[in-house]
């Protein structure tokens, strides 16, 4: 019916979210909405992984997931780890067959994946032969695979360099309709996503739409940011490009 409001995904209510009994995320209040594109922010430890966790435990019938630790076997080519994804669509004598003749249908599949993400002829090659930019391309391929409406992803376009970066937003961005995204780069998160949730000190401190925000902003996040000028920082991280001068900028005018 015209105007009637919204439905989220999820939402959560002044709740406390952590481990065992250990509060990481203090009285949490958010909500997710089909179509929203989520960049979550926040400094190592503020509870980024929890949230994530806490969003598939809620929502694993319809998410797509991308762990932080990549989640791969070394031993198993590129193609077997990203066909693990879906084992459950197949019977158990049709997943070990698989394992020493590919099925036609999955081969074909994966390989049209592992064009889309660079990894051309690399499907036979074992995962502990891969950089860690291949490693983190093919647990995108993995979840990608799943072909989910929602995507939840750990820092997984941490490994690569800036321009892989915006490719990869973009490619997962093209199948899935709603995502949350953990980033540590904040130009992205501007210029990319429809909104930012970010986090500090085990709190929800930011969630706004992206084009409200600056990145001064998002600089508040990070403790460094209130350290005094003579004081010692850690290693700077390569320099994204100005939000504005990036392609594709999403929710900008």
């Amino acid at each position: 019916m015209a105007g009637e409001p919204r439905r989220p995904l999820v939402a959560f209510e002044a709740e406390d979210l952590g481990h065992d009994d250990q509060v990481v995320l203090s009285r949490l209040t958010l909500a997710l909405y089909p179509g929203e594109c989520v960049a979550l922010l926040g400094p190592s430890g503020a509870g980024k992984s929890t949230l994530l966790g806490a969003l598939r435990r809620r929502l694993d019938d319809i998410a797509a997931w991308c762990p932080q630790q990549h989640g791969l076997v070394p031993q198993l080519a590129v193609y077997h780890n990203i066909y693990m994804a879906r084992l459950a669509e197949h019977s158990a004598p049709a997943n070990l067959w698989n394992l020493v003749r590919p099925l036609a249908g999955p081969w074909r599949q994966v390989d049209e994946l592992c064009d889309a993400l660079g990894l051309t002829g690399l499907m036979r090659r074992p995962i502990g032969q891969l950089s860690g930019g291949q490693r983190q391309r093919v647990a995108i391929a993995r979840a990608l695979y799943q072909q989910r409406d929602l995507f939840l992803g750990d820092e997984p376009v941490a490994s690569v360099d800036p321009h892989q970066a915006l490719r990869l937003l973009a490619l997962i961005e093209s199948r899935h309709a709603t995502s949350v995204i953990a980033l540590h780069q904040r130009e992205l998160a501007l210029s990319h996503f429809d909104r930012v949730w970010g986090l500090r000190d085990g709190r929800l401190v930011i969630d706004a739409p992206a084009r409200e925000l600056t990145l001064t902003d998002l600089d508040g996040l990070y403790p460094d940011a209130d350290a005094p000028a003579d004081s010692p920082r850690e290693e700077a991280a390569p320099q994204m490009p100005d939000p504005e001068a990036l392609p594709c900028a999403r929710g900008r005018p």
